[in-house]
């Protein structure tokens, strides 16, 4: 259960510290939970914030915390020699660090002769899974999204919109929370989309507007080419920082993608309609079939988003 505490406080506080992962920490002493914290903006991690906020009742306790505490020098020092001067006794962590960097924490603290334990929880890991996918891949976590009808055309004659107004509200929220949108070069030409979260609180400001295509761009499409190879232009993507990538283009995009094995997660807002023709969401042949993980469904207005991943994170 603290475990799932330490998650929430994560998420409570995602992407303050960006482009570093957010982390929730609870010190517990005899049953009671004693400090809490969250990694805090271009500061303390959120196991120094937890300690400091324990006091004197670090001595024996338990720090439960949603990622391996660090044990390298960066901006602060290590996790680790707070965990070891605060007396801590045991340390349950849901996630562990990929970040060759700053792994290494527990083997160090079980050296220490600290019980150290593992809990595994996939909930600390999607917390960030964006920054996961960029450090263990180099590559930004990439979602690829899009809005069908119930037989799964992406298209229905006679109406501009496939989803309802919700849906497309939820889809500037989540452009605000990427670093990066695309489209390809089919969609851009004959839908000019401007990609930008609008009416939507945007803390990281506009994500960058994106299409892979090799041919030209019409005039005044205020969009960035990238012609090259995606797995090329994905590294290229990662070495300027570009964590995650929201793909909203048409099925042929969704397919080169998919053929690469460069999704790591799909998001499927269904409209209750029934279009009997146009271009289906997953037209291409995939070449073999894919096993998504991990699938949830939540109501959107009228419509249904289903959520799965590719690639666990």
């Amino acid at each position: 259960m603290t475990i799932a505490r330490a998650v929430e406080l994560a998420r409570s506080g995602r992407d303050r510290a960006y482009p570093k992962p957010t982390v929730g920490a609870v010190v517990v002493a005899d049953g009671e939970v004693v400090g809490e914290g969250v990694t805090e903006a271009g500061g303390r991690h959120a196991e120094v914030v937890a300690l400091a906020a324990a006091g004197e009742r670090t001595r024996g306790a338990t720090l439960y915390a949603s990622l391996e505490p660090c044990n390298h020098h960066g901006t602060t020092p290590p996790c680790t020699d707070a965990i070891l001067a605060a007396g801590i006794e045991r340390v349950v962590f849901g996630a562990t660090d990929p970040n060759p960097e700053a792994a290494g924490g527990a083997e160090r603290l079980r050296a220490e002769g600290i019980d150290v334990e593992l809990a595994d929880s996939f909930e600390a890991r999607a917390v960030n899974e964006a920054w996961r996918a960029w450090v263990s891949k180099g590559r930004p976590f990439v979602i690829y999204k899009a809005g069908a009808t119930l037989d799964g055309r992406v298209t229905v004659p006679g109406t501009r919109w496939v989803t309802g107004e919700e849906s497309r509200n939820a889809v500037h929220e989540l452009r605000a929370a990427v670093d990066a949108v695309a489209v390809g070069g089919g969609t851009a030409r004959s839908d000019r989309p401007r990609l930008d979260a609008r009416d939507v609180t945007t803390p990281r400001g506009q994500p960058r507007r994106l299409v892979f295509s090799r041919g030209p761009l019409p005039d005044g499409l205020d969009l960035e080419l990238r012609t090259g190879a995606l797995p090329d232009e994905l590294r290229a993507l990662a070495g300027e920082g570009v964590q995650s990538l929201l793909l909203e283009g048409g099925p042929t995009l969704a397919a080169s993608f998919l053929e690469a094995d460069l999704v790591d997660k799909i998001l499927l807002f269904v409209a209750p309609t029934l279009a009997g023709a146009g271009p289906r969401a997953f037209e291409a042949a995939l070449g073999s079939p894919r096993t998504l993980a991990r699938l949830r469904t939540r109501q959107v207005g009228a419509d249904v988003l289903l959520e799965a991943y590719v690639h666990d994170p």
